[in-house]
């Protein structure tokens, strides 16, 4: 039971890492550079993975309780509505947009952990954090944003 969040992990990094290796060379500059980050984050979460596994491999012997926090109903609930709202985000990030799609996942996501009573709040941080990091990507730094 607790080899299966490592070994996950592992399966998702060599997926990542293939992946990588398979990215077209650029056109422009130097044509393996496009690779660099990519490969950079999928050796580290090989690594890691690796590490995790170690670790779990070094303490068989502890009690495995980490399960037990899905007997907490509302708990578990929360993190299937988070889930549903990254898949919503990433469904709705093309078709509408980065500003628009990152205010109402922001704002879900806020009202869900902040409740209803910070509704100014929740709002407010939603569409100024939306706001400023689009303005940075796309009017600062020239990043095309969709």
């Amino acid at each position: 039971m607790r080899f299966i969040v490592p070994s996950i992990i592992l399966v998702i990094s060599v997926i990542y890492l293939i992946l990588t290796f398979n990215l077209p060379e650029s056109n422009v500059g130097n044509p393996t550079a496009a690779m660099n980050y990519p490969l950079l984050i999928g050796f580290t979460l090989l690594g890691l993975s690796v590490l995790y596994i170690f670790s779990e491999i070094k303490d068989k012997k502890k009690v495995f309780t980490a399960y037990k926090i899905f007997s907490d109903k509302e708990l578990t609930l929360k993190v299937i509505i988070v889930l549903v709202l990254c898949l919503g985000y990433t469904l709705l990030f093309e078709r509408i947009g980065f500003l628009i799609s990152t205010v109402l996942f922001l704002g879900a996501l806020l009202f869900l952990i902040n409740g209803r009573r910070k509704w100014i709040m929740n709002i407010t941080v939603a569409v100024l954090f939306s706001f400023i990091s689009w303005y940075t990507f796309a009017e600062l730094l020239s990043v095309s944003l969709p």
